[in-house]
C-alpha cells in the first residue's frame, strides 16, 4: 500500500509540473466520457439479457403470468437492500443534486455499483420504469470517487459529475446535444467555455463508446416523412396545452402516491401493496410492463395493436375509440405505475416514463384529430414524436433538452417549430402551475436548491457550521452584576453576551452597551443580577430548519449584527453579518472564478 501511494504522489506531483490544469480537465472529461458510455451499456446489457430470459422462457411463452414479475423483481431488490447494501435506495437525479449543493460533491463509493444491481432487476422484471437515471447515478459517483482521488476542488469536481450525466444521457440515446443541454437545464452549471467544452467531451467519448460497443443501432427506428405543415400550428399548440396538463398530473400524481407509501412503516408493507398494485395493472393494462421503448417504436410505425397488446378489449380494437380508449389509459397509468414502482421499493428513473406517457398522449390527440368528423389529417408518427418532447418539458422544466432530445434520437430537426411550439406551450403550463419538479421539491425544502441564480446558489452551497461562533462566555440569569463583571466582561473580547440556564437552554442576551451607564455602580453588584438586563434577540436562527437563504433574510428583516443559533432547543452559539458576509463573498469568488 506505501508504494502505491507513493507513486500515485510522485504522478500527482508529475501532473502538477506538466499538464495545466484546463488540459486536465479536458483529459478528465474524455475518461468520464468513456466510463460513462461502459456504464450506461453494462446496465443496458444486464437489464436486456434479463428480460431476454423472460421473453424466450417458459414464462411468457406459455401462460400469461408474467404481471407477477415485477413483484419478484421488487422482492430481490429488497432482499438486496435489507441484507447486502444495508443503504435504502434513493432517488438517483435528487440525491445527486443534494451531494452536489451540500456535501461538496461528495458521493459515495457504494453508489457506483448498487444502481447497476437494482435497477436491472427492477426494470429487467418489468418495473414501470427507465434505466437513465441509475446509469446517472453511477456514473456520477464514479466521477466524484475520481475527483477524490486526484484531489479536484468541489467545483471543478461538480463539472465532472456533469460530465458523468452528460455522457450516460448521450450515451443510452446517442444523442450528445441533448446531454449537454440535460446537463445545464437541471444541474444548473453555467454556460461559459470552461464548462461547455469539458461537457462536448464527454458527450462525444461517451456515444463513440456507446457505438464501439453497440453498434449504430438506435433506439427509436423512425425517420420523420411528414414535414411540419403551417396548417397544423393550432394543432400543436392543441397538444402543448394537453402535455403541459398532463405533466401537472404527472408531478401531482408522483407526491400524492409517495406521500401515500410514506405512511407504510414497513418496508415490507410497501413492498407487498405496491407489488399488487403493479399486478393488477400490469394485468389490464400490459404495455405498463417495463421501460416501454418497444410500446414507443410501435405507436411511431402504426402499430397500434402491437403496441396495445392483449388485453380484455381485444374483440373490439378494430374499433378507432376504442384504441383511443386504451391509449388514454396507458397515459393516466404510466405515471401510477412508475411512482407505485418507486414507492415499492424499485430503483429507476422517471425520464423513460416520461417519454412513454408522452408518445400514448401525443399519438392519443392525433387520432382524436383524425377521427372527430371534421376532416382534419394530421401525422400520428409526427405527434407521438413531439408528445414525448411537450411531457419531457413540462415534467422536468427542460424545455431545450426535450426539443433536442427529440431532434436528435428520431433525426427529426425538421420538425423543430412544431418541437418548439409544444415543448414551449407545456413548459410554461406547468412552470406557472409549479413552481418545482419531481427532482427539485425535496431539494428546496431542505434547503439545498442549486439555480441559475448565481445568489441563491451561492447561499446554498454555504454550510451554515462554518459561519457559527461559539468563544462567547455564558451568564447566567442568577448572576449577580458583579459576578458578570468579573467572570464575564472582564474575560471577553466580545461585547455580546448569550444567557442560559443551567440546562443550555437559551433565556436571552446582554450587550455591553446594556450594562454601560450602571458598570461602574459598585452599590448595584451585589442586589442586581443579569436577569434584571437580560432582553431577547430581534430574531433567533434555528440550527435544524434554517437555510442559509433565511439567516440572510432574517437579518435583512431584523438589522441585527448578530443573531444567536439554537440546536436541539438548547444555545448553541451566534452569527455575525461580518462573517456571514465574508464568507459569502468568498464562496462568491470560488463559484464565479
Amino acid at each position: 500500500m506505501p508504494t502505491k501511494t507513493n507513486f500515485f504522489r510522485r504522478l500527482l506531483v508529475w501532473r502538477y509540473k506538466h499538464i495545466s490544469e484546463k488540459n486536465f480537465v479536458f483529459v478528465l472529461a474524455l475518461v468520464i466520457g468513456l466510463l460513462s458510455g461502459l456504464v450506461a451499456v453494462t446496465i443496458k446489457n444486464i437489464t436486456f439479457t434479463i428480460e431476454a430470459i423472460f421473453e424466450k422462457g417458459i414464462i411468457l411463452s406459455e401462460n400469461s403470468i408474467y404481471f407477477i414479475l415485477p413483484v419478484i423483481g421488487l422482492l430481490l431488490v429488497y432482499l438486496f437492500v435489507k441484507y447486502v447494501s444495508k443503504k435504502p435506495s434513493e432517488h438517483a437525479i435528487p440525491s445527486i443534486l443534494f451531494s452536489l449543493s451540500k456535501k461538496d460533491g461528495l458521493i459515495n463509493r457504494q453508489k457506483i455499483y448498487l444502481p447497476l444491481i437494482t435497477a436491472p432487476l427492477t426494470v429487467g422484471f418489468g418495473g414501470s420504469v427507465g434505466l437513465l437515471g441509475p446509469a446517472i447515478a453511477s456514473a456520477s459517483a464514479i466521477s466524484s470517487s475520481l475527483g477524490q482521488l486526484l484531489h479536484i476542488d468541489r467545483k471543478t469536481r461538480s463539472l465532472l459529475i456533469g460530465c458523468a450525466s452528460a455522457g450516460a444521457i448521450a450515451s443510452i440515446f446517442k444523442s450528445p446535444i441533448a446531454a449537454i443541454i440535460f446537463a445545464i437545464e437541471v444541474f444548473s452549471l453555467d454556460l461559459t467555455f470552461a464548462s461547455l467544452l469539458p461537457l462536448l467531451i464527454a458527450s462525444v467519448s461517451s456515444v463513440i463508446t456507446s457505438y464501439f460497443f453497440l453498434g449504430d443501432s438506435v433506439l427509436f427506428d423512425f425517420t420523420v416523412s411528414e414535414k411540419f405543415q403551417i396548417k397544423d400550428t393550432l394543432f400543436y399548440i392543441l397538444l402543448g396545452i394537453s402535455t403541459g396538463v398532463a405533466s401537472i398530473y404527472f408531478t401531482k400524481t408522483y407526491f400524492w402516491i409517495t406521500s401515500l407509501f410514506n405512511r407504510f412503516k414497513s418496508a415490507r408493507q410497501k413492498l407487498l401493496i405496491g407489488g399488487l398494485a403493479i399486478g393488477v395493472m400490469l394485468y389490464f393494462i400490459p404495455p405498463l410492463y417495463g421501460e416501454g421503448f418497444g410500446f414507443i417504436n410501435d405507436l411511431m410505425l402504426g402499430n397500434d395493436v402491437k403496441a396495445i397488446g392483449s388485453s380484455l378489449f381485444d374483440n373490439y380494437s378494430d374499433n378507432i375509440w376504442v384504441v383511443i380508449g386504451l391509449l388514454f389509459g396507458i397515459t393516466v397509468f404510466k405515471a401510477i405505475a412508475m411512482t407505485t414502482t418507486f414507492a415499492a421499493g424499485g430503483t429507476g428513473g422517471i425520464i423513460i416514463p416520461t417519454l412513454v406517457m408522452g408518445s400514448s398522449l401525443g399519438n392519443l390527440v392525433a387520432k382524436v384529430i383524425n377521427n372527430c368528423g371534421l376532416g382534419f389529417s394530421v401525422s400520428e408518427a409526427n405527434f407521438t414524436l413531439i408528445g414525448m418532447a411537450g411531457l419531457i418539458a413540462g415534467v422536468l422544466h427542460a424545455p431545450l433538452t426535450a426539443i433536442f432530445l427529440i431532434a436528435e434520437i428520431t433525426g427529426g430537426y425538421q420538425l423543430f417549430v412544431p418541437l418548439m411550439i409544444t415543448a414551449s406551450m407545456a413548459f410554461i403550463i406547468n412552470k406557472n402551475t409549479l413552481d418545482h419538479t419531481i427532482y427539485t421539491k425535496e431539494l428546496l425544502e431542505k434547503g439545498a436548491l442549486l439555480t441559475q441564480d448565481k445568489d441563491k446558489s451561492v447561499l446554498t452551497l454555504m454550510k451554515l457550521e462554518t459561519v457559527i461562533e461559539q468563544n462567547f462566555v455564558i451568564l447566567n440569569p442568577e448572576m449577580t452584576l458583579g459576578d458578570m463583571l468579573k467572570n464575564g466582561v472582564a474575560k471577553s473580547s466580545r461585547n455580546l453576551f448569550p444567557v442560559t440556564d443551567s440546562e443550555q437552554n437559551f433565556m436571552g442576551i446582554i450587550l455591553l452597551d446594556d450594562i454601560r451607564t450602571v458598570m461602574f455602580d459598585q452599590s448595584l453588584y451585589e442586589s442586581t443580577t443579569v436577569e434584571t438586563f437580560m432582553h431577547r434577540p430581534p430574531e433567533f436562527i434555528v440550527y435544524e430548519k434554517d437555510s442559509m437563504q433565511k439567516v440572510m433574510k432574517k437579518f435583512q428583516d431584523s438589522g441585527a449584527w448578530n443573531l444567536p443559533v439554537i440546536k436541539d432547543e438548547k444555545y448553541y452559539g451566534f452569527i455575525s453579518k461580518s462573517k456571514l458576509l465574508t464568507a459569502y463573498r468568498k464562496e462568491l469568488i470560488n463559484f464565479t472564478s
